[in-house]
């Protein structure tokens, strides 16, 4: 089984709009959540993983399972030892073939050591966003729920950047893109770039057709 391309970042980044983008041009995800009015095009998060690996970890470890409030201490992580055939027997039993697969997860980048641990050969994706408009987008998101303030929501962006930070000290393989280069710039050519050098098929018809600007800040 080929190792996964693990996708994170803060949410509200676009983690969906590059999961989605990846899942066109030739990764394999499993049973991925559907849109919401959140993410009118998908969430693209293999729900399975979610609900009975990733959430069920922060619960028993005593932290938010929504990502939000308390983080995890990337120090003292409890143990999850068998982490890499929880997930890929998930994705097996969900018609797993061949070829490359995925994982899209904001929460992956908070527990980011456990899945180095698991698939120490991964291909990373780190979706960025300007930490404004990550603000903004919390704060006019009903379950983005920790904070009320922007104050509180600089902080919880903070943390994350330190995590991006310690991934790249800890030399894991990384691509960073940028989601608003397409919305904002028209610009896809950063994320033909990644596609290729995730080894898949750059499909621009059906990326273009799939990226929706008017969703973009909330239709904003």
């Amino acid at each position: 089984m080929k190792d996964p391309i693990l996708i994170t970042g803060c949410a509200r980044s676009g983690t969906s709009l590059t999961a989605g983008i990846i899942n066109i041009c030739g990764a394999f995800g499993g049973e991925l959540s559907g849109p919401s009015r959140f993410n009118r095009k998908g969430m693209f998060e293999n729900r399975v993983i979610r609900n009975l690996i990733v959430k069920p970890y922060l619960k028993r470890s005593g932290l938010d399972r929504m990502g939000q409030l308390p983080l995890p201490d990337i120090n003292n992580l409890k143990p999850f030892s068998n982490l890499k055939d929880e997930v890929e027997n998930i994705i097996i039993k969900q018609n797993y073939k061949s070829g490359p697969w995925f994982y899209k997860g904001a929460k992956v980048c908070l527990l980011w050591p456990l899945w180095d641990d698991a698939f120490p050969n991964a291909k990373w994706v780190i979706v960025r966003r300007n930490s404004n408009d990550i603000i903004n987008s919390c704060l006019r998101t009903p379950f983005m729920r920790a904070y009320t303030e922007v104050e509180g929501w600089q902080i919880w962006v903070d943390e994350h950047l330190k995590r991006f930070n310690e991934m790249q000290e800890a030399d894991l393989n990384i691509i960073e893109v940028w989601p608003e280069q397409m919305i904002k710039e028209n610009n896809y050519k950063p994320t033909k770039e990644m596609i290729n050098s995730l080894g898949l098929n750059w499909k621009e018809k059906e990326v273009k057709e799939f990226v929706s600007p008017n969703l973009w800040n909330g239709g904003r």
